[in-house]
C-alpha cells in the first residue's frame, strides 16, 4: 500500500504543476476571470493581473485560455522565460502565434502582418487575445513601447487586440517605463494570499478532485497550514504533499498538527504573520 492508497487519492493532489482540472475557483479567480473577460471581450486593449510568488497567476492564465472558445477568440498564450528576450523576437513569437505565415524579419513589416491578421480575425467576428506569463521579466523600455504601438491599432468598436499581462508586483514598475502604456491599462487585478477559510476550501477542493471524498487534515492541521503557508497556493501545496507522505510513514490517519510542524521544520518554514489583505 502506498501513501495514496492509504488516504483513498487516485493521484497526488497537491503538484505544483500546472493542472487546470484542479483549478480552485475561489472568489478572487472568479472576479479576476469575469473582469478579463470583460477587457476582451469589450476590445479594452490591456489588462494586467498581479500577484505574489504562487498565488496562481499562471494557473489563472491557463484557466482563462481553456475558457475562450476557439469559434469566437483567436487566442494564444506566451510564457516569458528569461530576460534577454528582444523586442523583434516577442513581435516574431506573437506573429506566428496569431497565425501570421512567413513572418518577415523586419520588424516594420511584420507589424503591417500583423495589421492584415488582427483585421482578418476582426472581420471573422472573432476577437484576438494574448496572453502573457512571467512578464516582469522583459525588462525593455523599448518593448513596452512596442505593445503600446500594437494597442494603436484599433477599429470603431475597440482595439484589434487585449494584451492580458500576469507578473509579479515588479510588473507594475515595468509598466511605469512607459507611461502612456500604463495609462491605456483598462483593468489591474491584484490577486491576495488566501485567508484560512479559503485555505481550507482549496485543500478540500483538491483532495476531492484526487479521489478523497473525507478530509484527510484534521482542523488544527489545517489552521496550522495555513499559519505556515500565509494562505499562498504554492506553500499549501508543498506543505501538504510532504504531509500526505509523513502521514502515511506514520500511519496517521487525519494527518495531525504534529505532521505539519515536522513538515515546516524540514522546509525551513516559519509561522507568517497574517496578511491584512488576503483574499476571501
Amino acid at each position: 500500500m502506498d501513501c495514496l492508497e492509504f488516504y483513498g487519492l487516485k493521484e497526488h493532489p497537491f503538484s505544483n504543476a500546472v493542472d487546470t482540472k484542479f483549478f480552485y475557483n475561489s472568489r478572487q479567480h472568479a472576479e479576476a476571470l469575469l473582469r478579463l473577460k470583460y477587457a476582451v471581450d469589450t476590445m479594452k486593449g490591456l489588462a494586467v493581473v498581479v500577484g505574489g510568488l504562487g498565488t496562481g497567476k499562471t494557473t489563472l492564465a491557463r484557466r482563462m485560455l481553456n475558457e475562450l472558445d476557439e469559434t469566437k477568440y483567436e487566442a494564444a498564450l506566451l510564457v516569458v522565460l528569461h530576460t534577454s528576450v528582444t523586442a523583434d523576437w516577442l513581435m516574431k513569437k506573437i506573429a506566428l502565434q496569431l497565425g501570421v505565415e512567413n513572418v518577415a524579419d523586419n520588424k516594420l513589416e511584420i507589424m503591417g502582418q500583423l495589421y492584415k491578421r488582427l483585421v482578418e480575425i476582426h472581420e471573422s467576428g472573432r476577437k484576438t487575445v494574448v496572453l502573457m506569463d512571467e512578464v516582469q521579466m522583459l525588462q525593455s523600455k523599448e518593448i513596452m513601447e512596442e505593445f503600446r504601438g500594437l494597442l494603436n491599432m484599433e477599429v470603431s468598436e475597440g482595439k484589434l487586440i487585449t494584451f492580458v499581462l500576469f507578473g509579479l508586483p515588479e510588473l507594475e514598475d515595468l509598466l511605469s517605463l512607459d507611461e502612456p502604456l500604463k495609462q491605456r491599462i483598462a483593468i489591474k487585478y491584484r490577486l491576495k494570499a488566501f485567508d484560512e477559510k479559503s485555505t481550507m476550501e482549496y485543500i478540500t477542493h483538491r483532495l476531492s478532485v484526487a479521489g478523497n471524498t473525507e478530509n484527510i487534515f484534521t482542523d488544527g492541521a489545517i489552521r496550522m497550514i495555513h499559519e505556515y503557508s500565509g494562505g499562498i497556493p504554492r506553500l499549501i501545496n508543498t506543505i501538504c504533499d510532504n504531509a500526505i507522505l509523513e502521514g502515511f510513514l506514520l500511519k496517521q490517519k487525519p494527518i495531525e498538527e504534529s505532521v505539519i510542524e515536522s513538515v515546516a521544520i524540514s522546509l525551513d518554514l516559519k509561522i507568517r504573520e497574517p496578511n491584512l489583505h488576503q483574499a476571501g
